[in-house]
């Protein structure tokens, strides 16, 4: 230990060590002559420095090598030169210690945990929810006295509670297919490993009971019964348990998405507003009903182009899609012809409006959504898993078009 201390230390290796036949040799490697009284003093000189020498490697190896572990006496060389090295640069530069790039930054690390709570709650589904939810309440309002505070908390209550068992449901599809998005997402949370499995639990339960308290305080039986049907669907789609995790067949999956997408999302939250924010009788529109329709519409679309992207890992884990069963390629153009469809019927409703501000915004609104959608669709490599993942993303962009398009009209038509 001392050699390897004295090899990395240029002032103390300047001092020889003393052989055992008591001759000393210098720094200049000369001979000292025992037998003269000169030659004994500089023995004595030599002796004292060498004890003082051995002192300051003692003390020098305590201190560079304290944090080794407890009883061992094995020195790490490439540890403390690590450490010299990076002493150096930080000297020279005039930076302190901690401030090299891998040190701990507390701004750092609580963005990092936002941006990975923000894919494990996956956006898209939040955002669609959210605006679906505006959307429809928006056809609640009867007159431009109905924007009260009233209007607000019923809303901020149904937005707060939906969001919340949105995350529930999403998170608990991740933790069930941790090892299918290891394949098909492995940039998520749990997949990446970025998220426990615990921490996964954790996250949905607080949600999942938050969301189930706020709908109990809020009194409201329409915002409740969604709530509940949600976590019912949700969690028979996902879990892994007999007689469930019903993802695993094709009809049945699409069964759920479309009666939450389609039927929940819509009539739920509309009597919400309808009933217990206004405390109106429940009156069924022709723009609630059509906005029912066309989501219908979209909701099996998203239900079959979902899985488009997820095929291999579909296919590993036995999970018999519609995709793994057809093929990407028919499945792909199937869900366009079917918003196209949509999109049509939409225009055609607009042209029997009597209001000049509805008609045009509703056919031109869905007309050019239509064009854009088949223009996507046309430039997809169906080769190319980020590509078809990206015209997915694109579907989501325009889900709560229709219903907006029939909120505007309403808007603009109040008294």
């Amino acid at each position: 230990m001392e050699s390897l201390v004295l090899a990395t230390t240029p002032k103390l290796s300047s001092f020889s060590s003393f052989p055992s036949d008591g001759s000393c040799r210098t720094s200049d490697n000369l001979k000292v002559d025992h037998s003269s009284s000169r030659g004994a003093f500089e023995i004595s000189w030599c002796r004292a420095w060498d004890s003082l020498n051995r002192r300051c490697v003692t003390r020098f190896q305590q201190h560079c090598f304290k944090d080794t572990i407890e009883g061992s006496t094995t020195v790490r060389p490439q540890h403390y030169r690590n450490r010299k090295e990076k002493f150096s640069v930080h000297a020279a530069s005039g930076q302190p210690l901690e401030s090299k790039p891998g040190a701990f930054d507390p701004k750092r690390s609580v963005l990092n945990s936002l941006y990975a709570f923000y894919r494990f709650s996956r956006p898209h589904t939040v955002i669609g929810t959210g605006l679906g939810i505006v959307s429809i309440s928006l056809l609640a309002v009867e007159k431009l006295s109905d924007f009260s505070p009233v209007f607000f908390t019923g809303l901020l209550e149904a937005l707060t509670a939906a969001l919340m068992m949105n995350i529930y449901i999403v998170g608990l599809n991740q933790l069930a297919d941790v090892e299918i998005d290891k394949v098909n997402k492995p940039y998520l949370p749990l997949a990446s490993g970025e998220y426990s499995m615990g921490t996964g639990l954790a996250i949905i339960m607080s949600f999942v009971i938050m969301s189930f308290c706020l709908g109990w305080i809020a009194g409201s039986w329409p915002l409740f019964w969604a709530l509940f049907i949600s976590f019912v669907l949700g969690t028979a789609y996902s879990i892994n348990l007999p007689l469930l995790r019903w993802k695993r067949f094709a009809v049945i999956a699409a069964m759920c998405i479309l009666a939450v997408r389609a039927v929940i999302v819509q009539l739920a939250f509309y009597l919400h507003m309808q009933t217990h924010v206004y405390g109106r009788p429940a009156i069924y529109s022709r723009p609630l009903i059509f906005a029912t329709a066309f989501m219908s519409f979209f909701s099996v679309v998203i239900a079959l182009f979902k899985d488009i992207p997820d095929m291999e890992g579909d296919k590993i884990y036995g999970i018999r899609t519609f995709t793994v069963s057809l093929g990407q390629k028919r499945v792909f153009w199937t869900c366009i012809a079917l918003l196209e469809v949509a999109y049509g019927v939409a225009v055609l409703v607009g042209l029997r409006s009597s209001y000049t501000w509805s008609k045009w915004i509703t056919v031109f609104g869905h007309a050019i959504l239509a064009f854009l959608l088949w223009n996507h669709a046309k430039s997809v490599d169906l080769k190319n898993t980020a590509a078809i993942t990206s015209c997915y993303m694109f579907i989501w962009k325009v889900i709560t078009c229709p219903s907006s398009a029939l909120s505007m009209n309403n808007c603009t038509n109040l008294a």
